[in-house]
C-alpha cells in the first residue's frame, strides 16, 4: 500500500512540473501566463516562445504522462496501478502543486498517458488530432475531437472496464477544459495556429 501511494505521489508531483511555463521563465525571462491564451500548456508556450521552446514543452508534457505509466507505476504492484498514476500525472498537470493548484488543460500529459496505456487508440487520435488542426488550424478543436476520437478507439479495441471508464473520464475532463475555446469556436473567434 505504501508502495502505491508513494507511485501516485510522484506521478502527481511530477504532472505538475509547468514545463512551457518554468521554459519560458528561465530561459528566456517571459511569464506564458501573461502572452496568448494565458495557459501554460504547449500550444501558448509555442505562441508565447516559439516553435522550438513549444516543441520541447510539449515533449515534457507528455513525458510527464508515459512516465508515470511505464516507470513509476512499477512501484506498486496493484493492478490499476498504471491507470491511477496516469490519473494522478493529468491531475498534476491540471491542477499544479506549483501553481496553487491551477494548471493546463490536460491534453498533452494525457496523450502521454494514453500512449503508454493504449497507444493504437491514441495512434488514432493523433492522426484525427492533425487532420482536425490541419483543416481548422484550430488546436483547441484538434485536441477536443482528439480526445473523444480516442475515447470511442478505446471502446472499440479494449474490453477492460477500468480503462474505459478512464479514458471517458478524461475526454469529458479534456472538453470541460476546453469550454471557454468551444465558446470561442461556436463564435467564430477562437485562435487559429
Amino acid at each position: 500500500m505504501i508502495w502505491t501511494a508513494l507511485a501516485l505521489l510522484l506521478s502527481y508531483v511530477l504532472g505538475s512540473i509547468p514545463t512551457g511555463l518554468w521554459l519560458g521563465l528561465r530561459l528566456r525571462k517571459v511569464d506564458i501566463r501573461e502572452h496568448g491564451s494565458k495557459n501554460i500548456g504547449a500550444t501558448n508556450t509555442m505562441r508565447a516562445l516559439g516553435k522550438g521552446l513549444g516543441a520541447i514543452a510539449l515533449a515534457g508534457d507528455m513525458a510527464k504522462g508515459f512516465v508515470p505509466i511505464v516507470f513509476i507505476a512499477r512501484l506498486s504492484d496493484w493492478e490499476y496501478a498504471p491507470i491511477a498514476c496516469g490519473l494522478a500525472a493529468i491531475a498534476g498537470h491540471t491542477w499544479s502543486l506549483f501553481l496553487k493548484f491551477r494548471g493546463g488543460k490536460g491534453v498533452a500529459t494525457s496523450s502521454g498517458v494514453f500512449f503508454g496505456l493504449a497507444p493504437i487508440p491514441m495512434g488514432i487520435a493523433l492522426v484525427v488530432f492533425l487532420l482536425v488542426v490541419g483543416a481548422t488550424r484550430m488546436v483547441s478543436a484538434g485536441s477536443i475531437l482528439a480526445a473523444i476520437a480516442m475515447a470511442v478507439a478505446v471502446f472499440i479495441t479494449s474490453n477492460d472496464p477500468a480503462l474505459r471508464i478512464f479514458s471517458t473520464c478524461v475526454t469529458l475532463l479534456v472538453i470541460a477544459r476546453h469550454r471557454d475555446n468551444i465558446r470561442r469556436i461556436l463564435a467564430g473567434t477562437e485562435n487559429r495556429i
